[in-house]
C-alpha cells in the first residue's frame, strides 16, 4: 500500500469537516437534471467562467460576455481559455507524466506573454520543490481533495512558470480533482469561487508558503470551501441550460 504523505493534513483542526462538506457538495451538484442529457453543454459554459476567472486571477478582468464574443484578444486570458479547452485531454496522463503535462499547459497559458525558448521550462530554483510535489502527484495516495489542494498551494509557492504561474497551478489543481475522480467531469467551479473570494485567495496562499501548521490549515480550509462554494454554479449553468433548450 501507498503511504500518503498527506495525511496529517486531515488532522488539522476543522480541515476534515471542511472536506466531508465539500465532498458532499460535489455529490448533491452532480445530481442537476441537466447533466443527464446537456452535460456537455454545462461542462462547456463551466469551463469557459473558469477560464476567464482564472484570468481575472491573474488581474486580467474582461467581461464574460465579451469574451463569448471573441472581442477580447488580451493574451493572458487567451492562454487561460487555451488550457482550459486542452484539460479534457490531458487529465488522463496528469498521474502518469505530470512533469509533461506541466510544460503542455505552461505552453499553452504562456504563448504570446512569455519568450518562447522559455515555455515548457520551470525555473530552475524550483526544481526540487517541484520534483517532491510531482513524486505526490504520481503516488496518488490520500484524500485527493487534500492532493488538489496541496498541488494548487505548492505550485503558487514555488513559482515555478512565472508570468503565468497561477494559471498553471489552477489548472494544475483542477486535474488532480478530475484527474482522481473527485469531480469527473470537471463541473466545479473553484476558480470562479476563488475569485469571489480573492483577498482569502491570496491571503491563505501566503499562509501555506509559510509551511507552518496554521498556515496550511487555512489554505485547506479555503481550498474546500471554495470546492463547495463552486459547486453552486453547476445548479447556475444548468438551469440556464434548460431554459435555453426548453
Amino acid at each position: 500500500m501507498t503511504m500518503d504523505p498527506l495525511a496529517p493534513l486531515l488532522t488539522l483542526a476543522d480541515v476534515e469537516s471542511a472536506v466531508n462538506g465539500a465532498r458532499a457538495a460535489v455529490d448533491g451538484a452532480y445530481k442537476h437534471r441537466a447533466l443527464r442529457r446537456q452535460g456537455g453543454m454545462v461542462a462547456a459554459e463551466i469551463s469557459l467562467r473558469c477560464a476567464v476567472a482564472s484570468a481575472a486571477l491573474e488581474g486580467h478582468r474582461y467581461d464574460l460576455s465579451d469574451v463569448r464574443g471573441g472581442t477580447v484578444l488580451d493574451a493572458v486570458l487567451q492562454g487561460a481559455l487555451r488550457v482550459a479547452e486542452a484539460l479534457p485531454g490531458l487529465h488522463q496522463h496528469w498521474h502518469s507524466a505530470p512533469r509533461q503535462v506541466l510544460a503542455k499547459l505552461h505552453l499553452l497559458a504562456g504563448t504570446g506573454v512569455l519568450p518562447a525558448a522559455t515555455l515548457g521550462r520551470p525555473a530552475e530554483e524550483s526544481a526540487a520543490r517541484l520534483d517532491t510535489l510531482l513524486e505526490i502527484v504520481t503516488g496518488q495516495a490520500g484524500n485527493p481533495l487534500i492532493r488538489a489542494a496541496v498541488v494548487h498551494g505548492e505550485l503558487l509557492a514555488a513559482q515555478p512558470f512565472p508570468g503565468v504561474n497561477g494559471i498553471v497551478a489552477r489548472a494544475a489543481a483542477r486535474l488532480t480533482l478530475v484527474g482522481s475522480g473527485f469531480d469527473p467531469r470537471g463541473l466545479v467551479a473553484v476558480e470562479l469561487a476563488q475569485l469571489a473570494r480573492e483577498p482569502e485567495y491570496i491571503g491563505a496562499a501566503g499562509a501555506f508558503a509559510t509551511g507552518t501548521p496554521d498556515g496550511l490549515r487555512s489554505w485547506l480550509r479555503h481550498y474546500a470551501t471554495a470546492v463547495e462554494q463552486g459547486c453552486a454554479e453547476i445548479a447556475v449553468v444548468g438551469d440556464a441550460v434548460l431554459a435555453s433548450v426548453a
